[in-house]
């Protein structure tokens, strides 16, 4: 059925040829005055409406479902010879136009399309012959395919056309130059219609159909527009201050002497009639404007109606701003202590000599004055840089600010106190009892207590020792401890801070608080003795000291030696 339709659609574009060639030697060879030939060639319509004979030749392919579930057959357009087609077109101006056009090709009962669309045309007039293009876009009643075999059609059904296309008119002399000839439209369209789902018949068709047609043109009204209006603006001065006035002026041109004429001025300011106007820079912010003019010829009431009696134009210019005042502070002194003032000077210029008005803040502190020096002070601010901003104003609006930076010190904060280590306790006197206080080191522990008693507010720290010995001991009973609990380990340089600790307690009635036991790391049997005044931190004046938990360490009752006798030694070997 293809093949069918490609022969067929050669033959129709044969066919238009070939009627088009007589045409074409008639606007050839037909004799044209030189009146005749101006005529025609300046003409141009405002109407055009077209209607004449159509040629259609669809391709595509439906495939439609039958009642065999899965099963659909596919069905293919076929030429359609006979059709006929309007259109009519307006046009803007002499190039560009609006169309609405009309086309039907009935091809027997469910089998056809009749398509209608809207869109722009665009011609081109040379003497008698006018090439065209336009683009449509609209909606197509579309039928068919149909299967008479098979008992398959499509009903009408209604869907989305596109058509795009071109033609040729030749222009007669006919009817005083209003009939014309279209020697051929040939256009490209694009049908897609929804038939539906089975058990109907149905199905999608997206339709690529080429279109030949020819037949008469009728123009109607004429195009022929004379020299447009012209209009050009100026202002003078083009630059001012705020509260001077500007002229405005509009130079028109191509008026038609007969016609009234009409101004009509606007933007920021601009007011006026006739062909000048005035603007009013007194409320204007400073920055660049547009003035608009619109001139209009025409019948009184009917001005401008037509695009060639109107013209426009626009006119720039300027509001400078006056320039803002400039200001530079200065503190003096520039260094202060907490409580003490300075002096802050602001010189500050305008260069109309507008009236100024003076302002200050501080980032700390406070600022007093209202004319170009102002006093801070530094009452409850903190050291450091202080930022100082002094602004001037003027009567415009306009501001400026400028800063000062002072510096408040204070005196260097005291020192840190520090831990300070006092007298050491040394148990290797008795071999016996190396963890007892004897009566040396109640001499040492007397003294630390006195200045504890001195200073209230101090704590002490005793750091007790283990010499390399007695280490290799508690480390055996370790061992034996993890193997067997009632195994006791010894913590020899705990055991001496705490029993020093309890002393000072006990015997010199300092309050426990106050005291703090640790074990060290030297290697020997003493206990260290450290003074801690309030605010020091013995943690980072004294390192690698680990603090003795008194909960498993508990100071040693202090009971003297039981008596030996001296009897006979036995010595073992």
């Amino acid at each position: 059925m293809i093949s069918h339709r490609s022969k067929r659609f050669r033959r129709a574009l044969a066919v238009a040829a070939l009627a088009a060639l007589p045409m074409a030697m008639v606007a050839q060879s037909a004799p044209t005055s030189k009146k005749t030939s101006a005529a025609s060639e300046n003409y141009a319509s405002r109407w055009d409406i077209f209607t004449g004979y159509s040629y259609l030749a669809p391709h595509g392919t439906v495939n439609t479902p039958t009642a065999t579930p899965g099963v659909s057959v596919p069905l293919n357009y076929s030429s359609i010879n006979l059709g006929a087609i309007g259109s009519v077109a307006y046009y803007f101006n002499r190039y560009i136009g609006g169309q609405i056009e009309y086309a039907n090709h009935p091809d027997g009962p469910g089998d056809g399309a009749q398509d209608i669309g809207g869109g722009l045309i665009a011609r081109y007039p040379t003497g008698n012959m006018t090439p065209f293009v336009h683009g449509l876009i609209g909606a197509v009643r579309l039928g068919g395919p149909n299967d008479p075999p098979a008992d398959l059609w499509h009903g009408y059904t209604w869907g989305p056309a596109l058509t795009v296309g071109g033609g040729l008119d030749y222009e007669t002399p006919l009817l005083n130059h209003h009939l014309a000839l279209r020697i051929f439209q040939a256009d490209y369209q694009y049908y897609h219609a929804n038939f539906g789902p089975a058990p109907q018949v149905g199905g999608r068709a997206n339709v690529n159909a080429a279109r030949l047609s020819a037949g008469l043109v009728f123009h109607v009204g004429s195009i022929a527009p004379p020299p447009p209006v012209t209009l050009a603006c100026s202002a003078n001065p083009q630059s001012v201050f705020p509260g001077e006035k500007i002229t405005i002026t509009g130079t028109v041109g191509n008026l038609n002497p007969k016609e009234n004429v009409l101004y009509n001025w606007s933007g920021n300011g601009v007011s006026g009639s006739g062909n000048t106007a005035t603007v009013d820079t007194t409320n204007l912010a400073p920055g660049s404007y547009t003035a608009k003019g619109t001139v209009k010829e025409g019948k009184k009431g009917k001005e401008g109606l037509k695009p060639w009696q109107t013209a426009d134009c626009s006119a720039n210019f300027t509001v400078k701003e006056f320039e803002p005042p400039t200001i530079s502070c200065s503190a003096n002194p520039t260094t202060i202590k907490p409580g003490q003032t300075s002096t802050i000077t602001c010189d500050a210029v305008s260069p109309q000599n507008r009236p100024l008005t003076y302002s200050y803040k501080a980032s700390a502190g406070t600022v007093s004055g209202s004319g170009n020096t102002a006093e801070y002070s530094s009452a409850g601010a903190p050291t450091g840089a202080v930022e100082i901003t002094g602004t001037v104003n003027d009567d415009k609006g306009h501001s400026a600010s400028a800063n000062t930076t002072l510096n408040i010190v204070a005196p260097p904060p005291p020192p840190q106190p520090k831990t300070q280590a006092l007298c050491s306790l040394t148990f290797s006197n008795d071999k016996r009892r190396p963890t007892r206080v004897d009566n040396e080191a109640k001499a040492c522990l007397d003294q630390v207590a006195l200045d504890l008693k001195q200073q209230a507010d101090a704590k002490a720290v005793l750091v007790g020792n283990s010499n390399a010995k007695e280490k290799a001991l508690e480390a055996r009973q370790e061992k034996r401890h993890a193997r067997n609990k009632r195994v006791k380990v010894e913590n020899f340089a705990g055991q001496r801070a705490v029993n020093a600790k309890q002393y000072l307690v006990t015997d010199q009635g300092i309050d426990a608080s106050r005291i703090s036991v640790a074990s060290g790391t030297d290697d020997s049997q003493t206990v260290q003795d450290y003074l801690v005044p309030a605010g020091a931190n013995f943690s980072n004046d004294v390192q690698g000291t680990t603090p003795v938990d008194e909960s498993t360490v508990t100071p040693q009752t202090r009971k003297p030696l039981p008596m030996r006798h001296h009897t006979k030694h036995h010595s073992t070997k």
